[in-house]
């Protein structure tokens, strides 16, 4: 690559306009660079060295706009280490006094007053702020596995996500977010988890001690997911199927054998059981509580 353009890509975080490459290469070396590789399209008239990734194509909006763009919703959320939802969009402000327009992979935002901090040299909105504006547009389930996830990252606490909540009234999905925010528990270690721990909520039982620790008959210390010690029964989010050889059959029988010599049954619940037979695990959860007060 041209030893020019190089250093401009170097000074400008690895892209460049059509213009100022055009002003170091000939039009046939940028199609070249482009046709090989080298030069990838990030958004009109915006190329970026390699392979775009995400920093890369805001640093092209960034160029494009002739100033530091902020970002918001789930591109703000992986910033802060909470994206649930792996959303391949970019989500950013449009900065003052520009007419930023969507296109194809980025969505330009009007987000007058929202909180905003600096991660890594780039204006981001405030973590609870985010955390609440990305689940008041999720289900339920999602929404609550966000508000679980941000707790978790530790980038805001509870108090702040209902200051956020109480900024963003009057907005779309605020009032289901306001109800899931007391549930919120940073324990939770996956989405999935949040999803049947939600299930567990609405079915009326108990509130379930989460990452509860058991050492087993094997005298191996174990996390559970989901646990109601008084009953001595968990429920484990299992995101591999049993019958997926017959190994993970075999592990799976000596995992719940050692708890059982310890007095303790675990419920695994697959992703189908959480999404589509809640009813069925909820119906196994009962039955072993049952079990248990009649014991």
């Amino acid at each position: 690559m041209n030893f020019d353009l190089e250093r401009l890509l170097d000074h400008q975080g690895g892209v460049a306009t059509s213009g100022q490459i055009l002003d170091r290469v000939t039009r046939y070396a940028f199609e070249r660079m482009i046709d090989d590789g080298r030069l990838e399209r990030l958004w009109q008239g915006i190329y970026c060295r390699g392979a775009p990734t995400d920093a890369l194509r805001v640093r092209g909006v960034d160029l494009s706009c002739g100033r530091t763009v902020a970002v918001c919703l789930s591109t703000a959320a992986a910033l802060y280490g909470f994206d649930t939802e792996d959303d391949v969009a970019l989500h950013v402000i449009n900065p003052p006094q520009h007419q930023l327009r969507s296109a194809d992979g980025l969505v330009v935002h009007r987000r007058e007053g929202a909180p905003l901090t600096i991660v890594d040299g780039r204006p981001v909105t405030a973590p609870a702020w985010t955390a609440v504006e990305v689940a008041r547009g999720l289900r339920r389930p999602r929404a609550l596995a966000t508000l679980d996830a941000a707790l978790r990252s530790r980038t805001c606490d509870r108090t702040e996500l209902w200051r956020a909540a109480c900024r963003q009234a009057g907005r779309r999905g605020i009032v289901a977010v306001r109800d899931l925010i007391p549930l919120a528990d940073g324990l939770a270690e996956s989405p999935m988890e949040s999803e049947l721990r939600l299930i567990v909520l609405d079915a009326g039982l108990p509130t379930p001690t989460l990452q509860y620790e058991v050492v087993d008959g094997n005298g191996e210390l174990r996390r559970l997911d989901l646990a109601w010690p008084e009953h001595r029964v968990a429920a484990e989010y299992d995101g591999v199927p049993w019958h997926s050889g017959a190994d993970a059959l075999r592990r799976d029988r000596v995992r719940h054998a050692a708890l059982q010599d310890v007095g303790w049954v675990a419920i695994p619940a697959m992703f189908d059981d959480v999404r589509y037979r809640p009813a069925d695990l909820i119906a196994r959860i009962n039955h072993q509580m049952s079990r248990s007060r009649a014991a």
